[in-house]
This record gives C-alpha cells, structure tokens and sequence, in this order.
C-alpha cells in the first residue's frame, strides 16, 4: 500500500489520445475494462434490512467543512402536511405517498421511537404542486422500499406529473429537500423507462439531501448507463450542484447500496457538492465498462459514486469514501467528461481501501489524465 498526501492544488496537464480514453465517447477504453477477481461481498436483497436504525449515524463525525446557507437544512417548522397523528400505525406509506403528492413541507409525528415506514410504490412529486418540497423525517423516519420499490421519484420530463415549462429539462423548480431521513431497502429493478435510482431518482428543478442516510439500496445491476444504488440525478436548473451534506451511503458491512454503476450515486450532467459525508460499502456490479466490452451487459463501474457528462464539477470536503467495490473501474469514484471539461475539487477528505477495477489516474478514482483536478489536505490511501 502506498499513502499519498496532497496539500497542495494542481492542474493535470493534457495528454490527447494518451490519457487511454475512447475519442468517440470519452469513456475507458475497452481493453481497460477487467473484472475484478473479488469486488466484495454483495448484499442479500432478498432479505432486506430488519432493523435499518442499526445503522451509522448520518454524516462524517469527523468532517469539518463549512456548510454554505444554499445547503444547509430547509425550514420545516411551519409544516404543510404533518404524516401521521402521534401513533406508529397512523404513519403509512399511502399517507406519505398522498402528502408527496400534495406537495410544500412535509414531517411527520409518529410516536417518540425510531420508525420504519414502508411505500409499496414510489412516492410522486407532482410539478405543479408547489415550488418547494421538504420532507424532513425528524432523525426519526426511514422510508422503506419493502426491497421492491423505489421509494422516491421527481421526473420534471414526465407528463404524467405535469409539464410546467417548455423547458423541462432546464427548470428552477420543484426545488426538493429531503432531510434527517433513512432511506432503505429501495429497490428499482421493475423500473425500464426511468431506470438506477433504488432509493431516489431525480430529474429537473433542484434536490438537496441533507442529514440523510442510504442503506441497502438496489437497482438493476448490469448494463453500461444505469446506476445510483441510492441516488440517480438528471438536469438541475442552470447546472447548480445537487448538495448532499452530513449524510451517509452505506456505512457499515451489510448496509451499502448496489447498482451496475454508482454504488452510492450517479449522475449524467450533473454537478455534486458533497460536504461531511460517507460513502462506504457501496459496491458497483455490472461488468465491462461504458461503452461494454464485447461480450458483456456494461457497467461495474463507480463504486461510491458515478459521474458522467460534460462541463460538471465534483466537490468533496470532509467528506470519506472507503471499503467500495467495483468490478471494472472507480473503486471510490468514477469521473468522466466526455468534452474534457469539467474538474474535481477534493478538500479535507479521506479516499482510502476501496477494491477492485482498474484505469486509474489517482487511486480510487478513475478519469481522463487531463480532467482538472484540485486537491488540497486530501488523502488517498492505494
């Protein structure tokens, strides 16, 4: 094993054809794309987590970046629908469906215990229903898929939850927020037309996760694209980031996400700022890469998280990624842009013992040669 320590921030020269990339597609080359002989036990999802309060705490409790305004936690204190009426039996997962639906501030009043509360289907943002969407689970609520459903979908694209603009694809809202919730047990594999995304699939407006944790999350686990074992992100308005703050994926043994791709997250055109995170555990499981290899359904690639596009930008503070898998590349994080213009920003974070994969331009962490990349108090450990 070797330490490596960064403190100081750099530009990666460029290198053309060198880097090893494909010039069609900007993805690895094809002779890159190996399996790993052991990527790491995968989750039983046939037997979903009893207990997911046995879990990690949200967030890196040694994380010490300064939270920006624009991502710290949303007010809730002036609910609009309040899901449940005191009592564990009176917070179902019809109840949270309706209240989703309803739209604005969403909590929750269940009785003074931790409680599992588990959706059938996922539950829908409708466009138009108000500019804004908090659902804060008081560090008390986990929403279950039952280990056969998505739990969570805002699709600004889909005409079924209403078209708002002529530009669906580029809309400052619905702003989602959700907050101090456990999201486990999602499961999208039933999902074709908007696949990855076990937990979470988002597209349009803005999402914000913050004090939130993933555990066991699934989606379909072959093929080059899809991914986000717990959360899948497209189109935010005007290419803000999508924020994720003092949360956690995966955590502890037992308890990561699995996809094809993005153990974690994934993302296509989508710019991250993660801040006082964990990403561990989480594993990537498809085989042969983006595009896949002659022979193989594609993917395996991301084991904490996935980003794919153009002109984004990835930024890590205080945040750790470790004990991610992967069978072909980005043990911790797969980065590419097709045009060679977006960069990374790792400030304050850990990226250590991640396994499997192959094409690395930092350990862990797949991208082309010539992807801008600033690292600053940073550690990697290969």
């Amino acid at each position: 094993m070797r330490w490596t320590h960064w403190s100081r921030t750099f530009l990666l020269v460029a290198c053309g054809l060198s880097c090893g990339d494909d010039s069609s597609s900007g993805k690895a080359p094809a002779e890159n794309n190996v399996v790993a002989e052991n990527p790491g036990p995968v989750i039983n999802v046939d037997n979903p987590l009893a207990n997911p309060d046995d879990g990690k705490p949200a967030g890196n409790p040694d994380g010490t970046c300064d939270i920006p305004m624009a991502a710290g936690p949303a007010d809730s204190s002036n609910p609009t629908t309040v899901v449940g009426d005191g009592t564990p039996t009176s917070c179902t997962g019809d109840a949270v469906i309706a209240a989703v639906a309803k739209g604005g501030i969403i909590t929750f009043s269940c009785g003074p215990d931790p409680i599992v509360i588990t959706l059938d289907r996922p539950a829908k943002v409708v466009n138009d229903s108000s500019d804004d969407i908090v659902i804060d689970g008081g560090g008390l609520v986990t929403l279950s898929g039952g280990g056969s459903s998505r739990i969570l979908y805002m699709n600004t694209c889909d005409e079924a939850q209403v078209w708002t603009t002529d530009h669906c694809n580029n809309q400052e809202t619905p702003r989602l927020t959700v907050q101090n919730l456990t999201f486990a047990n999602g499961n999208s594999k039933s999902e074709t037309e908007y696949d990855g995304g076990g937990a979470i699939w988002v597209r349009g407006g803005r999402f914000k996760i913050v004090n939130s944790r993933f555990f066991n999350n699934i989606c379909a686990d072959e093929g080059p694209d899809v991914g986000g074992g717990g959360v899948r992100v497209f189109s935010q308005f005007d290419g803000q980031p999508v924020y994720v703050v003092n949360s956690t994926f995966g955590g502890s043994d037992g308890f990561g996400n699995i996809c094809s791709n993005g153990g974690g997250i994934s993302s296509i055109g989508v710019s991250w700022t993660i801040i006082n995170s964990v990403f561990s555990y989480n594993q990537a499981v498809g085989n042969g890469g983006n595009p896949a290899q002659e022979g193989t359904p594609g993917g395996g690639s991301g084991g904490g998280i996935y980003n794919d596009g153009n002109t984004m930008t990835l930024s890590l503070c205080g945040t750790t990624i470790e004990n991610n898998s992967v069978t072909t590349h980005g043990a911790a994080i797969f980065f590419v842009t097709n045009d060679h213009s977006g960069n990374i920003e790792i400030e304050k974070s850990i990226i250590r013992n991640n396994q499997g994969g192959s094409w690395y331009a930092l350990p862990g962490i797949s991208m082309h040669d010539d992807t801008r990349t600033s690292v600053d108090d940073a550690s990697v450990l290969e």
